[in-house]
């Protein structure tokens, strides 16, 4: 199984949008292994965002992620990464396709309400950069053969 990073960004926080954008995950058949609130800092925003430093919507970026607290969870399935993105959508929220979290709650790049791994590597990078070992809690879930065929997982 693996695993991913998810931010529910400040906006999303302050409309009111959490549980909604966390049961989408969790209908699919995601399962949440660690979650929490937490009020991001310059240091972990500027180390999470090392890419977009030198870009001129930066300062931007990293006003709007500190505008309130944010929800971070690492979730966890067959393909996580491929379908957590697929879940959340394009970048662009005007883009992004009905029935996705951005498609349906974005319409804007910048403050697109969720972030999501986007890859294996980075996923086990943020992973890392928001949760300690301790935070994150791996446990044989009752419906998982609901969710998925034998042959599908190892349990």
């Amino acid at each position: 199984m693996e695993q991913t990073l998810i931010i529910v960004k400040p906006g999303a926080v302050q409309r009111g949008l959490i549980g909604e954008i966390l049961s989408r995950f969790e209908r699919k058949g995601l399962f949440l292994r660690g979650l929490k609130m937490m009020q991001l800092n310059d240091a972990i925003l500027e180390e999470h965002y090392v890419h977009l430093k030198d870009k001129p919507f930066f300062k931007s970026l990293k006003s709007g992620m500190q505008s309130s607290p944010v929800i971070v969870g690492c979730l966890e399935g067959k393909d996580a990464v491929r379908v957590v993105r697929m879940l959340c959508g394009v970048t662009n929220g005007r883009e992004a396709q009905p029935g996705t979290i951005r498609g349906d709650f974005s319409m804007s790049v910048e403050y697109n309400v969720i972030h999501a791994s986007d890859s294996i590597e980075n996923a086990e990078q943020e992973i890392r950069r928001f949760f300690k070992q301790e935070e994150l809690f791996i446990y044989k879930h009752p419906t998982i053969h609901l969710h998925y065929g034998e042959n599908e997982v190892k349990e």
